[in-house]
């Protein structure tokens, strides 16, 4: 075998490191809708809209082909703002306050774009691997200055945006969980329904609260 041969060390990725627990300093930058996922609950299959929104932290750091770069982190959540569900309880947390009548009639995920947070990151063990998760998301606490992005800021959406105006730099994992949604096949199979299920990008809200950050 010649040529300069590369291969996973012993054990496995041994140097991975997840990001610590506790309090990090968060900037929403990127959100992804997911599309119709089939889930397993409780040994039946169920039909659930998911959308995966992602953080800097932009005081932990990575070098990326010798550029310094924030870490990142995401979790995936149902689209849904039932009173039980995790989304709405994160965004109520981030906010500092519950969201009116109004704006659960229809809220934009844009809202959340380039907002300042409190992330609080948990670590759960898998196959004998640490992974790091949010576990809740706060406002900024008092006198922290606010940080501007230094990735993209952009959201995309099944609807306003379709399956051809995919980002060209989309992770390919991502890319593959929006490909196993039920829109995703529907589309590729040129059904005409692909597009034809609740919106999940209403406008936002027009009252003027500046307390509120989002």
């Amino acid at each position: 075998m010649g040529g300069l041969i590369v291969k996973q060390p012993e054990g496995g990725d041994s140097d991975f490191q997840p990001i610590d627990a506790g309090n990090h300093h968060g900037l929403c930058y990127r959100y992804y809708d997911l599309g119709t996922q089939q889930l397993e609950f409780e040994g039946k299959s169920r039909d659930v809209h998911r959308v995966l929104i992602t953080w800097e932290l932009p005081n932990e750091r990575i070098e990326i082909n010798l550029e310094d770069l924030p870490k990142v982190i995401s979790k995936e959540y149902t689209l849904s703002l039932h009173k039980k569900s995790a989304l709405r309880q994160h965004l109520e947390s981030w906010r500092g306050r519950t969201f009116s009548q109004k704006e659960l009639d229809g809220f934009s995920l844009d809202n959340i774009l380039g907002v300042n947070c409190m992330i609080n990151i948990i670590h759960n063990t898998k196959d004998d691997k640490v992974y790091a998760n949010v576990g809740s998301i706060a406002p900024l606490m008092k006198g922290m200055a606010k940080k501007e992005a230094e990735n993209e800021v952009r959201g995309w959406s099944i609807v306003n945006d379709g399956f051809n105006n995919m980002p060209e730099d989309i992770p390919e994992w991502i890319k593959t969980k929006i490909q196993n949604s039920l829109e995703f096949e529907a589309w590729s199979g040129d059904d005409p329904s692909a597009n034809k299920y609740d919106e999940m990008n209403p406008p936002g809200p027009t009252d003027d609260e500046d307390q509120i950050p989002f």
